[in-house]
């Protein structure tokens, strides 16, 4: 089949997180699965044209965004595994430092940016002759291509035919504006009511995507379930559980070759499953790299994430104090709200023998702390996936999280009876579950043969791409097939 995929960010070329690694992935391992595979991007300012290889497919066209006439040009590249990229490229709105805000916000022009984008996406592929079968939006900023596809007469007989998946990364982020956006979109404002796009007074981008899609996804089970109720549902659990027979839940994945403790190259020492003794060498190295005292039999947990209050901040700050008594080593490293630096910051300088700080964004440290730590700490309120806990378990680094989305469906609580399971997990959002959760991971630590069976079986959890391409694959041959069709809620 032919999939279309559109997406505001993709790895190698741009990315601020998840949405960006898990593109670069799932792109090439729906093309491994046979499939002709094209992507839309914009051209931001980091992607150089003669660095990257970038020829121009279309020098020129204009497209009508509210009265304004848009000048566009398209790059084009094909990546050696096949996938071609189309990259749109408009200086005013993608020439920038960063792709969707600064530290004090968001671009304020991010509806226009974004509305425009899409409308360069179809029009592009127009003009390319491109015939998809599919065409795959993710997230907010992809949200109108739906309703594009099936609102708008383009007289281009193959959007006719395309059906949509709409795949959600986090709910979390709508894409939501005040009414004054929605001329610039083209549509008729008898699109703009409770049952399509409007939402408590604004207009949305991504109740676009969740209504007018012949199927949405969410990037795991538990997620697609989640969403579906009001505590985790950012007001649109009434939209999803309307349509709950096209969500799905598709885990994502990793790439097992950029992600393998055996050939890693930014680890000091590599390792398997077969060979773990070696990750006590990764170990010692982070333990002096944070001027720890180098001692094997010290537990060393380890945490990589946004600081936000999504990713368990709140918790595990008031849970500190307690893990200081312990008698365990402790890595953080991350970036996210000012008020988590300064008090993580406070608390390592009076807790430098076992605790470390690392108010940055440094992918090399990231798997130097992966290889390095025996466990992984993910305390997230909610996680849509979560790659890190996977990750973790790729470098027998063993997950405590909280049983919540992504983390629920890919960690299994340890058994010591039977040597079942991979990590631990706690129910409560609360310290005091956290503390507890630690405490019995502390205490497998330090019986060797049990954790060496835990550490064992996380290794050989496997959580690469293949699997989840494959239900992609099954989930286009079903909705290629439905028939033309528009949701209302």
């Amino acid at each position: 089949m032919k999939i279309l995929f559109v997406t505001s960010e993709m790895s190698p070329f741009a990315e601020t997180g998840g949405l960006g690694e898990v593109l670069g992935s799932l792109t090439n391992a729906v093309r491994g699965e046979g499939h002709d595979v094209t992507v839309f991007m914009p051209r931001y300012k980091r992607i150089d044209i003669r660095k990257q290889g970038l020829e121009i497919v279309i020098d020129y066209f204009e497209v009508i965004i509210g009265n304004t006439l848009e000048a566009t040009r398209v790059f084009f590249k094909k990546l050696e595994n096949g996938v071609k990229v189309y990259f749109i490229e408009h200086p005013d709105y993608f020439q920038r430092d960063e792709l969707y805000g600064t530290s004090i916000g968001d671009y304020q022009d991010n509806d226009r940016r974004f509305t425009y984008f899409q409308h360069a996406v179809l029009k592009s592929a127009e003009r390319l002759k491109l015939s998809p079968d599919v065409v795959h939006c993710h997230d907010w900023q992809t949200g109108l291509i739906p309703v594009f596809l099936k609102t708008i007469e383009t007289g281009y007989p193959p959007f006719a035919r395309a059906r949509s998946v709409f795949t959600i990364h986090n709910l979390g982020y709508q894409g939501n504006y005040p009414p004054d956006s929605f001329p610039s979109t083209g549509l008729g404002w008898e699109l703009y009511k409770s049952d399509f796009l409007e939402f408590y007074g604004k207009f949305s981008f991504l109740k676009g995507g969740l209504v007018f899609a012949d199927e949405v996804t969410t990037v795991s089970e538990r997620y697609s379930r989640e969403i579906q109720m009001k505590e985790f549902g950012c007001g649109m659990e009434g939209v999803l559980a309307a349509r709950k027979d096209t969500v799905t839940g598709i885990m994502n994945g990793i790439d097992p070759e950029e992600w393998d403790p055996a050939t890693d190259k930014d680890i000091e020492a590599n390792y398997s499953a077969l060979s773990f003794s070696k990750k006590k060498i990764n170990k010692a190295a982070l333990q002096e790299e944070n001027g720890f005292a180098v001692d094997d039999s010290i537990p060393l947990i380890g945490f990589v994430s946004r600081l936000a209050e999504q990713k368990g901040i709140e918790i595990l700050i008031p849970a500190l104090e307690k893990i200081a008594k312990m008698g365990v080593q402790f890595v953080l490293l991350g970036t996210g709200e000012e008020r988590y630096h300064q008090i993580l910051r406070v608390f390592a300088k009076r807790n430098k023998k076992w605790f470390g700080v690392h108010i940055l964004f440094d992918p090399k440290m990231a798997k130097r702390i992966y290889a390095g730590s025996d466990m992984f700490l993910f305390p997230s309120y909610y996680e849509p996936c979560g790659l890190g806990q996977i990750i973790g378990l790729r470098y027998g680094s063993v997950p405590v999280v909280r049983a919540t989305g992504g983390l629920a469906d890919t960690v299994e609580p340890f058994d010591a009876a039977t040597g079942e399971g991979n990590g631990f997990l706690f129910e409560d959002y609360s310290s005091k579950a956290l503390v507890d959760s630690l405490e019995k991971a502390i205490a497998v630590f330090r019986r060797k043969k049990q954790w060496q069976i835990l550490v064992r079986n996380a290794m050989e959890s496997d959580y690469s791409w293949s699997a989840s391409a494959k239900k992609y694959s099954k989930l286009y041959e079903s909705v290629k097939r439905r028939p033309f069709k528009i949701n209302k809620v």
